[in-house]
C-alpha cells in the first residue's frame, strides 16, 4: 500500500478532499487559519502547480507514481483523454469496492482487496488495481461476510447506500454490478486531470 507518513500534513498541502478523515470542521478551521497566514504570498510556478495536481490524484486514489504515469500515458493515446484517465482510476477494483460502500476509504478498500476479501464474477482476487468492465459483479467473499470489516454492512434498517449511477448495489449490501462506465464532468471532482497530462508532457 502507498505509504503515507502524515495524512494531515499532506492534506494541508494538497487539500482536505484528499483523505476522508480530513474532511471535517476541525480541519477546515485549521485550513482557514493557514490560508490567512499565507495571504499575500506569491504563487508557485506552473511546474509546481502541475506537481501538486498530480500528487492530489496519487493520494486520492492511493496509487504509486508508476501506476499514475501508466494510466496518464495510456489515456493520452485516447481521443477523450479526461474520460480515459477518470475511468482508469474509478474502475479499479478498490475504487469500485469503495464506491459500493464495502469500505469507508479507498485505502481501506485497497487493503481489503489485497487480502482477498472480494470476488469478481465469482472468483477470488487479490489485485486492487484489477480493471473492471460493464457487466462485472463485485462481491464480498462469502467467507469474509461475517468478519469485522463487513459485519455491519447487512441488516441496516433505514439506511440507503448512495452509489454512482454506473453501479448497482443489491439489497444484501454485499454484491454490486458494474452497469456502465463513469463519465468525467467538469466540477464533479476536485482533481485537475488536465494538469496531470501537462506534467507528464513536459
Amino acid at each position: 500500500m502507498l505509504p503515507i507518513p502524515s495524512k494531515f500534513k499532506i492534506a494541508k498541502r494538497l487539500g482536505a478532499a484528499i483523505f476522508e478523515k480530513t474532511q471535517s470542521q476541525k480541519f477546515a478551521m485549521s485550513e482557514a487559519r493557514s490560508a490567512k497566514n499565507k495571504k499575500g504570498r506569491r504563487g508557485g510556478s506552473d511546474y509546481g502547480k502541475q506537481m501538486l495536481e498530480k500528487q492530489k490524484v496519487r493520494f486520492t486514489y492511493s496509487i504509486a507514481e508508476r501506476q499514475l504515469y501508466r494510466y496518464a500515458h495510456e489515456a493520452m493515446e485516447q481521443k477523450d483523454q479526461l474520460n480515459a484517465l477518470h475511468q482508469a482510476l474509478e474502475m479499479r477494483l478498490d475504487s469500485v469496492a469503495y464506491r459500493l460502500g464495502f469500505a469507508k476509504t479507498r485505502r481501506h478498500a485497497r487493503q481489503l482487496s489485497s487480502h482477498g476479501h472480494f470476488t469478481v464474477n465469482g472468483k477470488k482476487t487479490t489485485i486492487p488495481s484489477q480493471r473492471l468492465y460493464e457487466g462485472d459483479v463485485v462481491a464480498v467473499r462469502e467467507g469474509s461476510r461475517g468478519s469485522g470489516p463487513f459485519s455491519t454492512l447487512t441488516n441496516k434498517e433505514g439506511e440507503v447506500q448512495a452509489v454512482p449511477a454506473w453501479l448497482a448495489l443489491d439489497d444484501s449490501r454485499v454484491l454490486g454490478t458494474v452497469k456502465g462506465t463513469p463519465r468525467y464532468e467538469a466540477g464533479m471532482t476536485h482533481l485537475d486531470y488536465a494538469s496531470v497530462f501537462e506534467f507528464y508532457n513536459r
